[in-house]
């Protein structure tokens, strides 16, 4: 059946809000404001920026409590029973959502970093190596035996990856103000933060969806634990002395706060683009869980890769980086493989054979998705 227009609506958010969630964060690398020190130097802050990743996260608490309390209120005004039935805020003890933030934390942090040495749309890219990663370890740790179609999907997501960081290394010397090295860094730290990403999906899995827990609220919960504990890290970060590429503030630390601060002072851009990271964080889960639920966590899949296209296309036309025909073939082979990897390709084919017309493939039932993401509070950037 057809979309409504607030299913379609859901989309466009998340499509919209997924882009702009990179791509404000790319902005406020390229800008440039006066340090500390007095120099004119681009912004790069990442940590300080994962904070406000994390502040981004944790609306998404406060919009679950007034959802939640609203419902319950409501209910309670026509005299139902359900209203005292469910009250999942109590259910569980929030603490279960710290180790998950931790590797969140570390995952976001990290590729945060790379993300400042290489291009948006590679960034966005090579976040689908977390198929791989979390296949493996689903395998390792959760006894899950992985089926020919998905061992096929993740060998044609691995060759994506290599094509997408072939032609990074290739034509790096075009569209960017980092050397070879830079970029070939910024690559391998978002890849290697992959594996963080899918161990935070793997121990949701096995300890957090047993519970239940609404996606937004776990996201939430995630947010606060994240935010507490990396503003406390940028203390010791402070006095942590490391070199170029990953330090270019005036004290060569891991990361100067108080100079970040500096340079948000001097040019409010950066607080623009910055704030455009922490609501478009708060709107893409919402719209992401919403998504999954009016429609399909197939669908979701899929509009993630539109934002994907959507990134790479946008930084082309703001010039952040050159067009090389061989990330056309990488994107077509990330987007193929997850879609093997994910059954959609699979049932589309299934679906021609019978010819069916009656259920337009995004419009798939959540059962029919092998990685159903409704229960799963997986946070998604």
């Amino acid at each position: 059946m057809a979309w409504t227009t607030y299913q379609l609506s859901l989309a466009v958010l998340m499509v919209v809000t997924g882009s702009i969630n990179t791509l404000s964060t790319k902005w406020a690398d390229k800008l440039e404001s006066e340090n500390s020190a007095g120099d004119a130097q681009p912004f790069n802050h990442p940590f300080l920026q994962a904070c406000t990743m994390f502040i981004g996260e944790s609306l998404c608490l406060l919009v679950f409590s007034i959802s939640h309390f609203a419902k319950k209120r409501k209910q309670s005004q026509s005299n139902e029973l359900a209203a005292v039935v469910d009250n999942p805020i109590s259910s569980f003890n929030p603490l279960i959502f710290f180790p998950p933030a931790m590797l969140d934390m570390l995952a976001t942090s990290t590729m945060y970093v790379g993300l400042n040495l290489t291009y948006a749309s590679s960034f966005q890219m090579l976040r689908g190596a977390v198929i791989i990663f979390t296949g493996l370890l689903s395998t390792a740790f959760l006894g899950r035996l992985l089926k020919a179609r998905e061992w096929l999907g993740m060998l044609t997501v691995i060759m994506g990856l290599s094509v997408v960081g072939a032609s990074d290394f290739i034509f790096s010397s075009g569209g960017s103000n980092n050397s070879l090295n830079s970029i070939i860094t910024g690559d391998l730290l978002i890849v290697m933060a992959q594996i963080v990403t899918a161990s935070q999906m793997v121990w949701e899995e096995k300890f957090v969806t047993k519970h239940n827990v609404p996606a937004l609220q776990a996201v939430g919960w995630e947010g606060i634990f994240g935010f507490v504990t990396l503003s406390l890290l940028l203390i010791p970060m402070y006095f942590l002395r490391v070199g170029p590429p990953f330090s270019s503030n005036p004290r060569m630390v891991l990361e100067d706060a108080l100079d970040g601060f500096t340079q948000m002072k001097n040019n409010p851009m950066i607080i623009l683009a910055m704030s455009g990271t922490v609501i478009s964080i708060a709107f893409f889960n919402f719209a992401g869980v919403s998504v999954t639920k009016e429609l399909s966590a197939t669908t979701r899949m899929v509009l993630d890769s539109v934002r994907t296209l959507v990134i790479w296309s946008v930084s082309l036309l703001l010039q952040w980086q050159q067009f090389y025909w061989p990330q056309i073939i990488g994107f077509a082979l990330l987007v193929t493989g997850m879609g093997v990897y994910n059954n959609i390709i699979n049932a589309s084919l299934c679906k021609c054979r019978r010819g069916s017309d009656s259920e337009p493939l995004l419009g798939v039932n959540e059962d029919q998705s092998i990685n159903d993401e409704e229960g799963r509070p997986s946070v998604i950037h």
